[in-house]
């Protein structure tokens, strides 16, 4: 059907044909209404004459109208007149890449640009679910303002992704075939998985991308032949020749790239237009050796002769600039940077660490399913590796020769080899914190806030004391220890009361003297040779001279990079790692709102969210079911408690001052909510109405820090948590009547942390540290008598169904379980059901991480946000670069 100039569709005035093909005729036009000059492609009638094709057609092209990308071709509009159907698009000046490629392959820099540009394209359409299934040269024109991607989703959209047998119809093939073995078009970008007749993913746009790579690098498609059948068996079959025995120039490094593309099997292909992109600006920022020429294959002996001495030469070269590069940077060496990006699956990344070689990055990773280990990735390599034997692994750590990884998951201190191989028990740690291996043979591990930090021999043993809390400084814990490179001190933090008086302390593996280097905002600390700590304030990561001889602080702190993560566990637990010679990791953009409140049913099935994503903590839900009280933290104002509305759908902030409010319990009644603040110094136990009106109450002001655990259901008592210098964390209760003054429950050398009564409130329940590892006991209350445990491999968490019946707890491994409870005169507990995993822990230890429902059938957890992208890693080499001039 041809359209003549003057003809409207709709508001579209026909001003003059623009091209035709398979697809339909494209003309140039003016939108009347606001005087712009558009494209419309008038589609053939076989393609929109069923009902249900121009439904489906309506639908996609609605999809990929909400498109906004600077290199994608913008959809503007659909319509349908007269029986005819109509697209209307961005119109653009310039010419095809097909057209483009005719005059041979692109040179590097251009290749790069436009290569990126595609790749970014296609990254964003694939991360709103639409894949374009007709990627070719063709369907890309290139204008001044850059590369610009056209008739996405098409294929899919007019219901034309070709199925085996059917291959000679298709109406997407640019050019027709002819005998004489004119060129084939759409065929030679198809992914072997399509010609076989398999619905097309990312992964086959993914293909179609390599192949054009491929093409602008070497001027020739990846897969030509003289007929349809060869070319099909070309793709299926063969693999096109390398790029470096076309163009000897190209970078090796884009070369392996375009072969990961091109690879048959989707499930070994590429996986990720995210990834392809990182690895296309890493390449183009100087990543790799392009423009060394790859050794070519030469007819006479002596020219091959001369070739491999040259070669020899060149790999000489390679050996001495890589070992200067990395253990003897030059004064003057300037920054490499490039980014990883996460694995797909993953859900939450944390703590990256780098090895003490720079060879290795060991992440904390969550996949879909809800198991978190330990996964590595080499820098040779282009994709990390679960570490199998380290399910529920808390932050990784490096033996000081990078041959091993140090972790602590079910209560435990354990080694695995980076190389693969069972996990090993160093020895129990009743904890889940941070550790750092010596040169000596020491490693050195932190437990809960209150504890200080221990040593232990890497080769087993049993813990000793490494440091003591410091009473005239009011301490509340020493965590985050970090060896200096004698091997014998080491560097750790000693939290106060608040936040601005963490201290710097340096301490000793032969001594028990500790040295305070300075007080103030730090998170955790890296020291960096030559002489250099690191740390985060204020999402930026700081470098501050250091002594490592003199043990002291040289100079003043000074920025290195911007916006770095928090990370999971506390804003100390800052997202960086800095290996011995100049390699630095990091992570930023995870700011508020990068997990969810879900509910899910028994059987672990979702059922629905809550509230908008933020960085929830602790959950508690009143009494009545119809609100949840939630600890969230805000980026740079410390954390608040907040009430979701479940009925209205509103978030409403309840607490206001400048401190950091934390661990909220509904009172019995539902009226007030009791939560732990240090906004006057140690935390203590505050009180305010649940509905937000009136002041904040003092309820409880110690010298020791203490927050709440729950309430009995009479409201005569309050069950709280305090800890002490030697006792570590105790439960405590306070009465609400006669002198009121606190009983101490449950003090032990133990700690013991989140205590649950029951409905009827005469038995409590708890986890404690006793056995070696976390496990759920239950004693009778007010007057202690009788104990029982309840969990059996390990336990957190416990939470009681409203009729006393049943007991939930969490699992080391995530796995939410359940135990049923027959109590009257005498207490008795049934066996262990798992109900379904997933469940995330906090790591501070003593907050609810769920709720239930009063019927004990919907459970509401905190679980990552999927929606939100997961921020690269970022790679710097010779972080220091610039800075000691300085």
């Amino acid at each position: 059907m041809s359209l003549n100039p003057g003809v409207r569709l709709g508001p579209y005035e026909i001003l003059a044909p623009l091209g035709a093909g398979g697809m339909g005729e494209v003309y140039r036009a003016r939108d009347t209404r606001l005087d712009r000059t558009v494209a419309i492609k008038v589609l053939p009638e076989h393609l929109s004459a069923a009902p249900e094709v121009r439904a489906r057609f309506e639908r996609e092209a609605k999809a990929v109208s909400s498109l906004n990308h600077p290199h994608i071709c913008v959809l503007y509009d659909v319509g349908n007149q007269d029986g005819v159907d109509y697209l209307v698009m961005e119109c653009l000046e310039g010419e095809t890449l097909a057209v483009r490629l005719e005059r041979g392959p692109m040179p590097v820099d251009e290749l790069m640009r436009v290569g990126i540009q595609i790749a970014d394209a296609l990254d964003k359409a694939h991360r709103q679910g639409i894949i374009h299934r007709d990627l070719k040269p063709s369907n890309v024109m290139l204008t001044k303002s850059g590369a610009k991607l056209m008739d996405f989703g098409l294929a899919r959209t007019t219901g034309l992704a070709p199925a085996a047998g059917t291959l000679s119809q298709s109406p997407t093939m640019s050019r027709p075939l002819t005998a004489e073995g004119a060129i084939v078009g759409t065929y030679q970008y198809m992914s072997p998985e399509v010609l076989e007749g398999r619905e097309a993913d990312a992964r086959s746009d993914i293909f179609a991308f390599g192949a054009m790579l491929y093409e602008m690098a070497t001027g020739r498609r990846a897969f030509e032949a003289r007929s349809q059948a060869s070319v099909i068996a070309a793709i299926l079959e063969r693999d096109p020749a390398p790029i470096s025995s076309i163009q000897p120039m190209t970078s090796p490094t884009l070369d392996r790239l375009i072969k990961q593309c091109l690879v048959k099997d989707p499930d070994a292909r590429r996986q990720s237009m995210h990834d392809v992109l990182l690895e296309l600006q890493w390449i183009a920022e100087g990543g790799s050796q392009a423009g060394v020429p790859a050794p070519v294959a030469a007819r006479r002996k002596g020219r091959a002769r001369l070739a491999w001495v040259f070669a020899g030469v060149a790999a000489a070269a390679a050996v001495v600039f890589g070992v200067g590069y990395f253990s003897h940077r030059p004064a003057k060496a300037e920054q490499i940077r490039f980014l990883i990006s996460a694995p797909e699956g993953i859900t939450f990344i944390d703590s990256p660490r780098i090895s003490p070689d720079g060879r290795y990055v060991a992440f904390n990773m969550t996949d879909s399913t809800g198991v978190t280990r330990i996964w590595v990735r080499a820098m040779n390599a282009l994709a990390a590796q679960p570490m199998m034997g380290t399910e529920g692994a808390a932050r990784p750590f490096w033996s000081p020769d990078s041959k091993f990884i140090g972790f602590m998951a079910d209560n435990k201190l354990k080694k695995v080899a980076v190389t693969g191989g069972p996990a090993v028990t160093v020895c129990e740690s009743g904890s889940r914190g941070d550790g750092a291996w010596g040169r000596s043979g020491v490693i050195l591990f932190d437990g809960s806030a209150a504890d200080s930090i221990a040593r232990v021999s890497a080769s087993g043993g049993v813990p000793s004391p490494a440091t003591t809390l410091d009473r005239g400084r009011r301490e509340t814990g020493n965590a985050w220890p970090e060896f200096l490179p004698d091997g014998k001190h080491f560097l750790f933090l000693a939290f106060g009361s608040k936040a601005e008086s963490v201290a710097v302390k340096v301490g000793s593996i032969d001594s028990k003297e500790m040295k305070i280097l300075a007080i103030g905002n730090y998170s955790r600390i890296d020291f960096a040779p030559p002489g250099y700590i690191l740390f985060v304030r204020d999402r930026a990561l700081m470098a501050q001279p250091f002594d490592g001889k003199a043990l002291k602080l040289t100079g003043e702190p000074f920025p290195v990079v911007d916006d770095v993560s928090a990370g999971g566990g506390g804003a100390s637990n800052a997202d960086f790692s800095v290996s011995d010679n100049g390699v630095l990791v990091c992570r930023g953009g995870v700011g508020s709102g990068n997990s969810r409140l879900v509910w899910i049913d028994r059987t672990g099935k979702v059922l629905g969210t809550l509230g908008a994503p933020a960085d929830y903590a602790t959950i508690s839900i009143s009494p009545d079911g119809e609100r949840v009280a939630a600890e969230i933290g805000q980026l740079g104002a410390g954390v608040d408690i907040w009430v979701l509305d479940r009925t209205r759908g509103v978030t409403t902030r309840l607490t206001f001052d400048p401190g950091d409010d934390i661990w909220p319990v509904w009172s019995h009644d539902g009226t007030r909510i009791t939560f732990a603040s240090n906004r006057d110094g140690d935390f203590g136990i505050y009180g305010k109405q649940s509905n937000g009106v009136g002041a904040d109450d003092s309820l409880l002001r110690t010298s020791d820090n203490a927050g709440p655990s729950d309430w009995s259901s009479d409201g005569r008592y309050l069950v709280y948590l305090s800890s002490a210098p030697v006792t570590r964390w105790d439960i405590w209760a306070l009465p609400t009547f006669g002198d009121k003054k606190p009983i101490a429950f449950l003090k032990t050398q133990f700690s013991e942390f989140e205590a649950r009564l029951s409905p009827d409130g005469r038995w409590l329940a708890y986890s404690s540290s006793e056995s070696g590892r976390r496990e759920i006991y239950v004693q009778a209350f007010p007057d202690a008598g009788g104990k029982w445990q309840i969990s059996t491999q390990g336990g957190r968490d416990p939470m009681w169904r409203r009729d006393g019946k049943e007991l939930f707890y969490i699992s080391p491994d995530g796995r939410m379980l359940s135990v049923d409870i027959a109590a009257g005169a005498t207490f008795q507990a049934g066996v262990p059901k798992a109900l379904f995993d997933g469940v995330r822990s906090n790591d501070n230890q003593l907050g609810r991480s769920y709720a239930v429902t009063a019927d004990g059938q919907q459970f509401l957890v905190i679980r990552p946000d999927r929606a939100r992208a997961i921020p690269a890693t970022t790679v710097v080499v010779n972080w220091s670069a610039g800075f000691q001039e300085k």
